[in-house]
């Protein structure tokens, strides 16, 4: 029988949104979609203190920005982007387009097509979240967006450099310093001088996610964000110390963050305890860490893994570690997470920053139905049929029009009906006719 080692402090997260962001978004939302560049500049100007000529960077000022960036930093974020894109890559080669013969003469087909253009969001608030370019930007370039219009805050009145560099190496076809709801709305509904694009992507704080929310259906977004999650299933073979590492490093996401522990052994969870209370002092993230850990923190213990994969599916976290003896077990044993990190060698903020896959992933329990970001976000995924064959039409006609009368669809029925008659000879009783002159 499981038992709770410790439990949240806090309230439990649900998936719904302060009536008071509900009514600023839609406010701007509004302002923006009647007055265009002259309402984004306005807000621009009121929440960032931001109003330069055009939010849009030159080609001139980007490689300006760039080149102030030191050398080493740009070869990390290559390194990062190249892991990234490569995966993105594979993830497009899976996706076949495909034409088969499903009946003599009649042809079903797939085609996999690119949408037109992108708005990737790099958010610039309490953290620099360049990872986020890569996820975004490149993702989309991969899966073949024609355009990809990204958009950052500015910092302390400036363009934040490691961010435009990020975006510029991704491939961004557009870059602007402009955050929060405007920049949202801006690129969701266009104006003057920013088109409007297909789909919306990246993290933000809740204003940019009711934002996402309130535009959804008038362009495409990636998903409907919540806070940072993290669960480590652990058992008696796990180090501790890391287990109270990587539980912290996600907790540093933000003071609302789950931190989730389901271990066999109450010895080590008592062990990992004792190690974070060790640790937060010492984390210069703990202002925020730890009223996370304080109010998110849990810790379960099972009596065996099978309960305690059980039980980590009924959380649906956006990320879960796997540290264990036998790590690839959870690939069977586990079905709703964002993403999986297996064994000690792969932590959490690999996944993050740089080792391949995308860190745009499910949370608030979406990991039930839902998958992270990935390169098929970006495509529309259109299907087309040919029947070449006059008899395949015919009988098809025929059994078009018995289906579509049983659910009292006239119309659909004499399309049917129609075909049955022009390639297979079948009689029409139809009480009038139009066309019956031009059928033979």
């Amino acid at each position: 029988m499981s038992f709770v080692l410790k439990a949240a402090g806090g309230t439990q997260h649900v998936r719904t949104s302060d009536p008071a962001v509900v009514d600023t978004v839609a406010a701007v939302i509004a302002d923006i979609r009647s007055s265009g560049d002259a309402a984004v500049r306005r807000y621009s100007e009121a929440f960032d203190k931001w109003s330069p000529e055009q939010f849009r960077l030159s080609n001139d000022e980007v490689s300006a920005i760039v080149s102030s960036v030191p050398e080493t930093v740009l070869d990390d974020l290559r390194f990062a982007q190249k892991q990234i894109g490569n995966f993105a890559r594979h993830q497009r080669e899976s996706l076949q387009d495909f034409e088969v013969e499903t009946l003599p003469g009649v042809y079903l087909g797939q085609r996999n097509v690119p949408v037109n253009a992108s708005g990737a969001y790099v958010p610039g608030g309490r953290y620099p979240l360049t990872a986020s370019a890569h996820m975004t930007v490149l993702t989309a370039k991969v899966a073949g967006v024609e355009r990809v219009a990204a958009t950052t805050p500015p910092n302390q009145g400036t363009p934040p450099p490691v961010s435009v560099a990020a975006m510029h190496l991704a491939g961004a076809d557009e870059i602007y310093v402009l955050g929060g709801v405007q920049a949202i709305a801006a690129l969701a509904l266009g104006t003057e001088t920013i088109g409007a694009v297909d789909i919306l992507t990246g993290p933000g704080n809740a204003y940019v996610a009711e934002a996402k929310r309130q535009l959804f259906g008038e362009v495409g977004i990636d998903l409907f964000a919540g806070p940072t999650e993290t669960l480590i299933v652990a058992d008696e073979s796990a180090d501790p110390f890391t287990v109270a590492v990587d539980l912290l490093s996600q907790a540093e996401h933000g003071p609302d963050s789950p931190c989730v522990l389901i271990t066999t052994s109450e010895a080590l969870g008592r062990a990992v305890l004792d190690h974070i209370e060790d640790l937060l002092p010492g984390l210069q993230t703990n202002a925020i860490a730890g009223p996370a850990w304080r109010d998110h923190g849990e810790v379960h213990v099972t009596d065996t893994i099978a309960e305690a994969y059980t039980l980590a599916d009924r959380f649906a976290s956006e990320h879960v570690q796997i540290l264990t003896e036998s790590p690839r077990d959870a690939l069977d044993a586990m079905r709703n997470y964002g993403a999986l990190f297996l064994g000690e060698g792969t932590c959490v903020p690999y996944g993050d920053k740089v080792i391949g896959t995308n860190h745009v992933l499910p949370t608030l329990g979406a990991a039930r139905y839902t998958g992270g970001l990935w390169v098929g976000k970006f495509l529309k995924t259109l299907t087309y049929q040919e029947v070449r064959d006059p008899a395949a039409s015919a009988r098809i006609g025929e059994i078009c029009g018995r289906l579509s009368r049983l659910e009292r669809f006239e119309g659909h029925a004499r399309s049917g009906d129609l075909r049955a008659a022009k390639f297979g000879g079948a009689p029409l009783d139809w009480a009038e006719l139009p066309t019956r002159s031009s059928i033979g």
